[in-house]
């Protein structure tokens, strides 16, 4: 069966970042509903569209198809007296964007009485290799469509 959108994919992949670092070894399987779902990196769709169980690649995938290109009105400061004790540089806050969206946010620095925020994904702004390998592809279920997600062993479990 050929991955088409409403299908399941299941696969392998080995990720690392553009200085080499591991990121994903690779050993565990993962299953995604193919089709614009947001269940995966749309580089991940684009190169998998079309191919069937046994086909691997290794890609490089650029900001724009994996977490997005670094976005500077992403870094914002709050007072040091509206931070949660406990949290470290390097830590994440969960908060709200100036737009009123969902954030999480990594405590960038934190200088005087100023703490310094950035709500990029960690991997933002980087190209990123994956080897992925598809081991298995089916077509998905009335309800996986419908949640917008694979059930099952590699998938979401409810």
């Amino acid at each position: 069966m050929k991955i088409v959108p409403n299908t399941v994919v299941t696969l392998t992949f080995r990720a690392t970042d553009a200085q080499g670092k591991l990121l994903e070894d690779g050993k565990t399987p993962r299953s995604y509903l193919h089709g614009g779902f947001g269940n995966t990196l749309p580089g991940i769709e684009k190169a998998l569209e079309g191919q069937e169980a046994g086909y691997q690649v290794t890609l490089d995938i650029p900001p724009e198809d994996a977490f997005g290109v670094h976005d500077e009105s992403l870094i914002t400061t709050i007072p040091k007296s509206e931070f949660p004790p406990g949290v470290k540089v390097g830590g994440q806050l969960e908060g709200h964007d100036e737009q009123g969206r969902h954030a999480v946010f990594t405590v960038m620095k934190i200088k005087g009485d100023t703490v310094h925020l950035d709500g990029n994904h960690p991997l933002a702004g980087q190209t990123l290799t994956f080897q992925l390998k598809v081991l298995e592809v089916k077509a998905a279920s009335a309800e996986e469509v419908a949640h917008g997600h694979a059930h099952g062993a590699h998938g979401h479990h409810h």
